[in-house]
């Protein structure tokens, strides 16, 4: 991989409920109110080269959003650092460097509730690059009416409202208002879930199309193994904050490696003649208020022996380009043969786009 743009070393993240004064007094009453800490991102170490699409995937309560916010800016990590192009990113983010903090930009899931909904669209888009000087104000309206093109919105409906435009033209108003500041990075948080799955495709193109005119780098956090197939070069898989797996979008779907990965793509839909019977990966995700030792994965793995119980798997390469955390591979090694790899078809996922 060339110079990353992007580089996590150690991101950590602890989200911390303190006594307030009346619960002390309940504490010291005998009552059982005490403070509580979640877990949210576990020491997370993540390099992205310049120009790459990487999708980072996990259930629910993952963390995958808390990565996103913390690189974006609105989270400060508990522990661990973020570099932009080897500067640590509160650097970038103090008053002399704020254009070069403007370089990373977030497109969130829900475009109503991300867009104000008492300004104009010429004013989302037109207010950020306006007041930062990257365009003068006599030569915003061209400039906002150039960005609405890039993203197919029709200039004529600057003057409108967001609640005047369907659900798909927000998230391109949305899109277009991070690309007025002229970034290089953009994170990407579930920007296709809350739309129809013909928006979603139009969407995706619109994303694949601008990657190439402005020669965009992309964090793709999403659920939807099907768009990130389509989407990636490389993918990440989280849980319960710990990156478990990491590998080429082919390789992965070709041949999975950790038993959590596995257990993700046995759960694609596919098109088969054959009947197949599903079923959810057992037991649930532990509370990040009380994560267990050792492998977190454990309490669900089918595969789990002894050391899981105790030990963190280290993620360790496995091949060229491909990391995995799994104690089974330190198991396979020894004895002699390769490490574990479920197949699944890719012409059989259904979720697959063309």
């Amino acid at each position: 991989m060339s110079q990353p743009i992007l580089s996590l070393q150690g991101l950590t993240k602890r989200f911390e409920k303190k006594l307030d004064f009346a619960e002390k007094i309940a504490a010291r009453l005998g009552s059982s109110v005490h403070a509580w800490q979640v877990h949210a991102v576990d020491g997370v170490d993540l390099d992205i080269a310049q120009g790459e699409v990487v999708g980072l995937v996990g259930e629910s309560g993952s963390g995958k959003s808390t990565i996103g916010r913390m690189i974006a800016g609105l989270l400060q990590p508990s522990e661990g650092r973020i570099l932009y192009r080897d500067r640590d990113i509160t650097e970038l983010r103090r008053a002399a460097s704020r254009k070069a903090a403007l370089k990373i930009q977030m497109i969130f899931q829900d475009p109503m509730s991300s867009l104000n909904p008492r300004m104009r669209v010429k004013d989302i888009i037109g207010e950020a690059p306006a007041v930062h000087g990257i365009v003068p104000r006599s030569k915003l309206r061209p400039y906002v009416d150039e960005m609405m093109q890039r993203v197919g919105l029709d200039p004529s409906v600057r003057d409108r409202y967001p609640h005047q435009f369907s659900g798909g033209q927000r998230q391109r108003i949305g899109i277009a208002r991070a690309l007025a500041v002229q970034p290089d990075f953009l994170i990407c948080d579930e920007s296709v879930a809350a739309l129809d799955v013909s928006i979603q495709a139009q969407v995706l193109n619109l994303f694949m199309r601008l990657r190439k005119e402005f020669g965009l780098t992309y964090l793709f956090i999403s659920h939807d193994l099907g768009v990130v197939e389509h989407l990636s070069d490389r993918v990440v898989i989280l849980y319960l904050g710990r990156v478990v797996e990491v590998a080429p979008t082919e390789a992965l779907f070709s041949g999975a490696n950790h038993p959590y990965t596995q257990a993700l793509l046995d759960e694609v839909p596919r098109i088969s003649p054959e009947k197949r019977q599903f079923h959810p990966i057992r037991g649930e995700i532990p509370s990040p208020m009380n994560p267990p030792p050792g492998c977190h994965f454990h309490t669900r793995c089918p595969k789990v022996f002894d050391r899981c119980r105790v030990e963190r798997p280290a993620l360790r390469p496995i091949a060229p380009g491909r990391l995995s955390a799994c104690h089974l591979n330190d198991v396979q090694t020894a004895s002699g043969s390769r490490p574990t790899t479920t197949t699944i078809p890719r012409e059989s996922i259904y979720s697959r786009r063309g």
